[in-house]
């Protein structure tokens, strides 16, 4: 019923969403050379490696690190950058993986390939078993502000308590947060 779900809303979103994705694709060519969308390697259910796109907000040549490892993030972005992340229209083009069935409406955020302690943590625990998702419970409850061992504990939480109202909650309260701009460090 998940994957159902999944694929509805996001073929859904995606037609609603459409003349939005169009407008930022666009505005992300114009202001800064390069490709439109970042593929992004990332871990997925039973730690496979998938490519996930986003909108891409850093300049050519970042390194491929969590932004909080860059010496500093700011002049690394794009000149709408911030403007993407911090309204989180970068995510968009995520839905294709949710389409794909790579991830999830509601998950752990998919990690980057290289974020060995956060993967690590997620196996020891069974997160790594869950499908990586678009927003998830560590999300709303701070997201880019979370240690990692504080962020895997409300994965393992969600993982214990997953049901389809309770990722109907998250989705909620995600879409208060990103509308108030809660928790985006960069």
């Amino acid at each position: 019923m998940k994957r159902f779900f999944d694929f509805c809303l996001a073929l859904a979103a995606a037609f609603f969403l459409a003349l939005p994705l169009m407008i930022v694709a666009i505005l992300v060519k114009l202001t800064s050379p390069g490709p439109i969308l970042y593929w992004s390697d990332r871990v997925g259910c039973g730690n496979h490696i998938f490519s996930m796109p986003k909108f891409r907000s850093m300049r050519i040549g970042t390194p491929a690190v969590a932004t909080h490892l860059l010496p500093d993030p700011n002049a690394c972005l794009t000149p709408i950058g911030s403007f993407l992340r911090k309204s989180s229209f970068d995510e968009l083009p995520q839905l294709w993986s949710i389409l794909v069935g790579h991830m999830s409406f509601v998950g752990p955020r998919p990690a980057l390939f290289n974020q060995d302690d956060l993967i690590n943590l997620r196996t020891e625990n069974g997160v790594d078993q869950l499908l990586p998702g678009l927003t998830g419970w560590a999300q709303v409850n701070g997201r880019d502000e979370l240690p990692i061992p504080e962020k895997v504990q409300l994965d393992v939480a969600y993982l214990k308590r997953q049901s389809f109202w309770f990722d109907l909650q998250i989705i909620w309260l995600t879409a208060l947060k990103v509308l108030r701009r809660d928790g985006v460090a960069h």
